[in-house]
């Protein structure tokens, strides 16, 4: 490749991780439909095409068909190997690492490809004709002469295969909506479901931590309580009503002081949705113990 020209795919592809890191990352643009569509290519195909293209710089070596294929093949196989590394580092596998890791990889195979071809003849080194293809197929569409029913067939089949994405990609950014329900759950205060506060000295206090998650698929305004043998303890004011946004996570530490003496007692935290405020939607229990300050 004489005049070291950046290869279009090559562009393209770049391009296009660059744009989707834009739409993960940008406040606003995170929220569009257009994030779920450009993340779907980063995982099933660029990192895979990036690749192919290092490994197989010339035209000879693939032919298209291959070269699609084994780009979803590829991508399916590098991006849990990717996830897989994350997990014995200490960022662990979480979005924002997988996201940068992606992105490093498939700009540097696109970069190791580059280099490769601009070793080889202009001639040999792989292209993706993008204009010629779009002015072939113009020409195959509107300007070749063929009978009325053959140009209306081809015309057809475009229609249809553009139809059919269309649906994929609307299938895929609108999925069907799976159980509505809350997590509701308290854990002990290094925040492991272990080592809850079970025995106090009376006027002694204990701490647990208290969380809820939405997965109702719309907003809730959810009100908690906490009981001690059926009456009712006090709870700081931001406890007592939470207001959660679908797919929103609230946990906090709660520190309770057990105001009577007991042994075996039912510790129980409540919690109410919107729709029904007298029957707990969700419950937990503790079972206690409260001795006095005599021993």
């Amino acid at each position: 490749m004489t005049g070291k020209k950046v290869p279009s795919d090559l562009l393209t592809v770049i391009g296009l991780v660059i744009l989707t890191d834009l739409f993960v990352l940008t406040p606003g643009l995170s929220e569009t439909v257009l994030r779920n569509i450009l993340g779907l290519p980063l995982v099933l195909f660029l990192p895979g095409y990036a690749l192919i293209a290092a490994l197989f710089p010339a035209k000879s070596d693939l032919d298209g068909i291959e070269r699609t294929a084994l780009s979803f093949g590829l991508s399916i196989a590098v991006v849990p190997l990717i996830g897989l590394g994350l997990n014995y580092t200490p960022w662990g596998i979480r979005l924002l690492p997988i996201l940068i890791s992606l992105s490093l990889f498939t700009i540097a195979m696109c970069g190791l490809a580059y280099l490769r071809r601009a070793g080889l003849p202009e001639a040999d080194a792989f292209e993706v004709p993008f204009r010629e293809t779009a002015l072939a197929l113009k020409a195959e569409i509107l300007e070749k002469p063929e009978p009325g029913l053959d140009r209306a067939l081809t015309v057809i089949l475009v229609l249809s295969i553009l139809l059919s994405v269309t649906t994929l990609f609307y299938v895929v950014v609108t999925p069907k909506e799976g159980e509505h329900f809350t997590e509701f759950y308290v854990l002990g205060p290094e925040g492991m479901a272990d080592n809850y506060p079970t025995n106090y000295t009376l006027g002694e206090s204990g701490t647990v931590i208290v969380g809820v998650v939405n997965h109702e698929y719309r907003p809730v305004n959810y009100t908690m309580e906490v009981r001690l043998e059926n009456k009712s303890l006090p709870l700081p004011e931001d406890m007592q009503q939470v207001a959660l946004a679908y797919n929103e996570t609230w946990e906090e530490p709660l520190t309770l002081t057990p105001p009577v003496e007991g042994k075996d007692m039912k510790l129980e935290f409540l919690l109410f949705n919107e729709t029904d405020k007298n029957t707990p939607y969700r419950d937990l229990h503790l079972w206690i113990n409260v001795n006095s300050t005599d021993g």
